[in-house]
Order: structure tokens, then C-alpha cells, then sequence
């Protein structure tokens, strides 16, 4: 009897033990919004001492924004404080190659006619739809296709609202947004 109550006690931690790692497993399979799992983020915040982090890095707002096959941005509006340097990630979230569905971000000018921009633009196939030796384009990133992502930095400008766009032919008229500095 006693051999059978030990056997049973064993099973009963055995057990418990199992379902434990499994819950760990669930856990580490979480995903936040940008595909990090709880446990990543913290591990990453944890990675790097505070001596390690320069003031620069204390000083730069990242930005993500995602385009997508149905010729979207998943953002229309974007904030940063005047003076800020600005790490803007864009992702192609969508799966069509560059040459059918690319796209860029291109933050414009204050005043740039979106329209009349992204008529010129078309004519820009070699230069990612930017034109050349424009004035209307404050930065840029190149054109990527489905799957693809780029990053870019740059000093946010004065105060004021901009237009941000993709130049890609089409799709200035539907992806577009504000970038507001403060």
C-alpha cells in the first residue's frame, strides 16, 4: 500500500511539474503589438544598464508604421515634439512584391500639393517615386515590398503640421496622414 501511495504521490508531482511547463510554454507564445512576447520585452528592457544607454537613445521617439496590400497605412496621424530625433520603422505587412504593390513613407513640406507631388512622382520609377531635386520631400525611405521593412532617423522639423504619403503611383491619394510637431 505504501509503494502505491508513493507511486500516486510521484504521478500527482510528475504531473504538476508537466502541466506547469506547459503554462510557461503558453506564456512565452503571448504576442503584443509588435510581436514581442511579454517576457521578451522585459528581458530586452533588462539587457541593457542604464550606463549602457546613451542619451541619444534616451532621446529618440521610434515610430512604426505598417502598410499593407489593400493600400493602407495603418496610421494617419503621427506626433513627435519639434527639435526630436525620429526613428521611423516602416513595415510591408502585406505579402505583393515592390514592383506591384511597394510602398515608401515620404514626410512633405509644409504646403506640398499632395496631388501635383504625387503626379511628379510617377515619373520618379528609378528613384523610389521621388522626384529629383525636389524641394517638397523633408525625408524618405526607400521603396519595399510585402514582407520588407526599413528604418530611417532623422530630426523632426519645426513646429507645425506636415503630410506624410506613400509616392508609390495610386496610392497618395489613399495613404497619406498628418505628422504633427509640436
Amino acid at each position: 500500500m505504501k509503494f502505491l501511495s508513493k507511486t500516486v504521490l510521484i504521478l500527482g508531482a510528475v504531473a504538476m511539474i508537466a502541466c506547469g511547463d506547459k503554462k510557461e510554454e503558453k506564456e512565452d507564445k503571448i504576442t503584443i503589438g509588435d510581436g514581442t512576447s511579454p517576457q521578451s520585452q522585459t528581458e530586452a528592457a533588462t539587457d541593457k544598464s542604464a550606463s549602457e544607454m546613451s542619451a541619444s537613445d534616451e532621446d529618440v521617439v521610434q515610430v512604426t508604421i505598417e502598410g499593407n496590400d489593400q493600400m493602407r497605412f495603418n496610421k494617419d496621424e503621427i506626433r513627435v515634439k519639434a527639435g526630436q530625433t525620429v526613428r521611423l520603422t516602416l513595415k510591408h505587412v502585406g505579402e505583393m512584391e515592390k514592383t506591384v504593390m511597394g510602398h515608401n513613407w515620404v514626410l512633405l513640406t509644409k504646403g506640398t500639393v499632395i496631388n501635383e507631388f504625387g503626379q511628379k512622382a510617377v515619373q520618379a520609377k528609378d528613384n523610389d517615386y521621388i522626384p529629383e531635386g525636389t524641394d517638397a520631400v523633408i525625408t524618405h525611405t526607400k521603396m519595399i515590398g510585402g514582407g520588407e521593412e526599413v528604418t530611417i532617423e532623422f530630426e523632426a522639423p519645426e513646429a507645425g503640421e506636415y503630410d506624410f504619403i506613400c509616392s508609390f503611383p495610386g496610392h497618395y491619394s489613399v495613404m497619406k496622414g498628418k505628422f504633427i510637431v509640436e
